[in-house]
């Protein structure tokens, strides 16, 4: 990275209203990963959705192929590949042939399947769905290291001495991260295999003082696997919009947040747990909503890596299309610009210069006026009253 400190990005799901025209929404999709790239933002995580209509993309694989060919530093990753859906030797070589086509830019989101619909419709029984991810997982990363050939035989799947014909393009191998968000289970599966978390739940009703509590439990079940989790690799996912002052800011994605929460969480999916009745109005007051001024969501982001007890790699801003589209690419802009050096760091420097030449301006800016007043001179002309009262008070008059 070419920054120090938090790194940011967005998880895109997507989340399209049902009526608009989907062959536009997913263009305007990649559209926005490219003005990301542009803004400097770090990574972009790509869903996996095969049902409810509003989160279009079956394949994320497809996606950030497309999406790589259109940017140039933004990683690209998978938010993520449902593993229960997918046999663990094709995820492992999909996404080495990302790695090599993407230069290193492609990322494994690993997760049990987040729509229970998805599931049904392939005969996948929901109580099982997170033991079948830590399976597949579990083979996945054994394919990965390449160091023997892989025998296994699940109730859902067989390996007989598979090996993979193309070791990862990257040195030490791609970015692999699993989504943890209402239960135990995926912070639980990452510090078995030592991989990255991705905590959807940290925008949840309670998510960002539970964060710590969340990732003792992975250091805990790492510890006790021989392995390892950084906290670099940890990213938290939560909702952001942001305007020139609060009230904008609200005003812009009231409405869209209110249709987003009646028509697919309540109507459409029934209110999954954790999903409250009005989460504007209660993530504002909980801080796992930030919507506001630039100054209102650096000050929400710097609370919640707080809660980590410890700091974080990343926040990742759920892509949703609460305002329009020119507010929404707007809030990125704003962000980019206002709130992410704050957080990197890239201020130290043009600050501790601009402090440096405030201190001094009297030292070192005075005695130029001195040079002025001579070139007036040499050049045979009066010198100007300003600069006749500058140099006897160092002061110029309003």
């Amino acid at each position: 990275m070419a920054h120090d400190g938090l790194r940011f990005g967005i998880f895109l799901a997507p989340f399209h209203r049902v009526g608009d025209n989907p062959t536009l929404a997913l263009a305007r999709d990649l559209e926005l990963i490219q003005y990301l790239d542009d803004l400097g933002y770090d990574e972009a995580w790509i869903g996996e959705h095969h049902s409810a209509g509003w989160e279009i993309i079956a394949s994320p694989e497809i996606f950030i192929g497309v999406a790589a060919d259109r940017t140039k530093r933004i990683m690209l990753g998978s938010g993520v590949t449902s593993l229960p859906y997918h046999h663990p030797l094709l995820v492992a070589q999909r996404f080495v042939q990302l790695d090599h086509m993407t230069r290193g830019r492609a990322m494994l989101g690993c997760g049990p399947g987040a729509l229970v619909s998805d599931a049904y419709m392939m005969g996948i029984d929901a109580e099982h769905q997170r033991r079948m991810m830590d399976e597949s997982l579990g083979a996945i990363m054994q394919l990965l290291a390449g160091k023997e050939p892989v025998t296994m035989k699940t109730d859902w799947f067989e390996l007989k001495e598979a090996r993979l014909h193309l070791a990862p393009y990257t040195k030490g191998g791609f970015p692999i991260a699993v989504a943890s968000a209402t239960t135990p289970a995926g912070v639980l599966t990452a510090g078995k295999h030592g991989v990255g978390l991705l905590s959807l739940g940290a925008g949840l009703p309670g998510g960002p003082e539970k964060l710590a509590e969340q990732w003792k439990l992975g250091e805990a079940e790492a510890a006790k696997y021989g392995k390892t989790i950084k906290r670099d690799e940890w990213r938290l996912v939560v909702n952001m919009h942001v305007a020139e002052d609060d009230e904008q800011a609200v005003r812009e994605v009231r409405v869209g947040e209110r249709l987003e929460t009646q028509t697919y969480f309540s109507e459409t999916l029934g209110r999954p747990p954790m999903r409250s009745e009005n989460p504007l109005a209660e993530g504002l007051a909980a801080g796992t909503t930030l919507v506001g001024s630039p100054d209102t969501v650096a000050e929400g982001i710097a609370r919640m890596v707080a809660h980590t007890g410890g700091g974080a790699g990343a926040v990742l801003f759920r892509a949703h299309e609460w305002a329009n589209r020119e507010q929404t690419l707007r809030s990125f802009e704003l962000f980019a610009r206002w709130v992410m050096p704050r957080f990197q760091g890239s201020l130290d420097w043009p600050l501790a210069s601009r402090n440096w030449a405030s201190d001094n301006r009297g030292g070192i800016f005075g005695p130029s006026m001195n040079a002025l007043r001579k070139a007036f001179i040499d050049a045979g002309q009066e010198v100007p009253d300003h600069m006749r009262l500058k140099l006897h008070t160092g002061k110029t008059p309003a």
